[in-house]
């Protein structure tokens, strides 16, 4: 049946939608990248979480402010479409669909997964973890699909279990760094390794950029959010500020937990140690325990964008047959068609993630690069004409929303962009070949829709 999409969530569903998917795994494990990035400098790695947050507040604020004015089918491309037109709609709706869900949502999958081995003591890299990925990624599509409600409530419930560590360590790792004074000697210890990079600052907010990506995800469920007018915008608002402080702060806790050495000697593991320094062993199993039921919340979340992806499209009779696209299904209100779709991309990005990074030997060779980073870096990308179009068109803004925010969303963009080649050299190019590829076959497959019916 084809009908609208009704009015099912919350605020809070929307903010936890916000949180939720931005706190995933790579809270609990940049740390040590960003000390590692920094020499060990923790005012300066504090700094480049702050800078981190500050590019995704400013980034969500500019949105939010658009939320206010247009209301449609699914967020970024309803602002696309008001700032630049159809066809650019088109071009950022086509990303979203074919590569920018489905490639972090089977990232996630397998994320989540290999927590799981862990905190199994199973191969991280085995066939263990394949086969968990592929199960967890059916698991959440099924959830999306068959009790779109159920999802919303499993995505609250995810976003409040995952605070959890979090608010734990920043403050009970603050207060006992500030006992026995571990915090203070971590503050003012300055570099205490040698720095591989020539611009640590540069390095380690790269390194904090990406912990701070989904939230734009949000917005493709404003259609069935209640007064999404001012619901998105409150959700983009607090969310993005909420997650920047909470992880300014758990950073804090940890340099209270252990010392900065030992942190960065730790590796991936250096969270785990924290918390069973703080919390005993049995702590820092239980951090895993967070931790998988985290990545599953954030999974869940990109999940709900990935079903929604070529819905987005048929509704503005775009696309592939928009007719079978755009069809809601009248017992789960849910675009069915566009969630089956959504699921075979996740595994095909799934394969090509396993092919390009898991295998000793890269299966495509060049080709193979890191899909979890870089189609989060072509997004910001996309942002820019936006942005400016925004300051263009929207005269009855004041200074503030109409000037001063999106100029610096600007620069946060492009400075997301010069990181994205500082930290993935000529896998940057290969990658942009691989995109102008898909968005090709994107262009080509409306072109025949748009001749056809003329």
């Amino acid at each position: 049946m084809e009908n609208g999409l009704q009015k099912k969530y919350g605020l809070l569903t929307a903010i936890a939608m916000v949180i939720g998917i931005v706190i995933g795994s790579g809270v609990f494990f940049k740390a040590e990248k960003v000390l590692t990035a920094t020499g060990g400098n923790l005012p300066q790695g504090i700094l480049a979480w702050v800078i981190g947050g500050m590019i995704m507040v400013v980034c969500a604020y500019v949105f939010a402010t658009m939320a206010t004015r247009y209301e449609k089918v699914n967020g970024i491309v309803d602002y696309a479409e008001a700032a630049l037109g159809g066809k650019y709609a088109y071009f950022m709706g086509w990303f979203m669909a074919a590569i920018y869900y489905p490639s972090l949502t089977a990232v996630l999958a397998w994320v989540s997964a290999r927590y799981t081995c862990v905190l199994l003591g199973w191969n991280i890299v085995g066939s263990e973890a394949m086969a968990i990925s592929g199960f967890f990624l059916v698991g959440s599509y099924a959830l999306n699909a068959l009790s779109p409600k159920l999802a919303g409530k499993f995505q609250v419930s995810t976003t409040m279990i995952k605070i959890i560590p979090l608010v734990l360590m920043a403050v009970v790792g603050t207060i006992v760094g500030l006992g026995n004074g571990i915090l203070v000697s971590n503050f003012t210890s300055g570099v205490i390794a040698d720095v591989t990079s020539n611009y640590p600052l540069f390095t380690a907010v790269v390194a904090t950029s990406f912990a701070y990506e989904g939230w734009i995800i949000a917005t493709s469920i404003n259609a069935e959010l209640r007064d999404a007018k001012k619901n998105l915008p409150r959700a983009l608002t607090f969310g993005t500020l909420f997650v920047a402080l909470i992880y300014i702060l758990y950073y804090t806790g940890l340099a209270g937990a252990v010392s900065n050495s030992v942190m960065m000697k730790g590796g991936e593991a250096g969270a785990k140690l924290a918390f069973s320094t703080i919390f005993s062993n049995m702590g820092g199993t239980v951090l895993f325990v967070f931790v998988v039921i985290s990545c599953l919340g954030t999974l869940n979340g990109l999940m709900m964008g990935c079903t929604r992806g070529f819905y987005s499209l048929a509704a503005r009779d775009m696309g592939p047959k928009p007719k079978v696209f755009k069809t809601i299904d009248i017992n789960t209100d849910m675009p069915t068609n566009s969630s089956i779709l959504g699921l075979l991309l996740s595994g095909t990005w799934l394969l090509y993630f396993f092919g390009s990074n898991l295998t000793p030997v890269p299966w495509f060779g060049p080709f193979s690069f890191d899909s979890s980073e870089l189609p989060i870096v072509t997004i910001y990308a996309m942002y820019i004409p936006i942005f400016i179009m925004m300051m263009a068109k929207e005269k009855s803004l004041n200074f503030f929303k109409r000037f001063l925010m999106p100029s610096l969303g600007i620069c946060a963009c492009i400075f997301m962009v010069i990181a994205a080649f500082y930290a993935h050299g000529k896998a940057v190019f290969f990658y942009l070949i691989i995109f102008c590829i898909i968005m090709g076959i994107g262009m080509i497959i409306n072109f025949k829709r748009n001749h056809a019916l003329l």
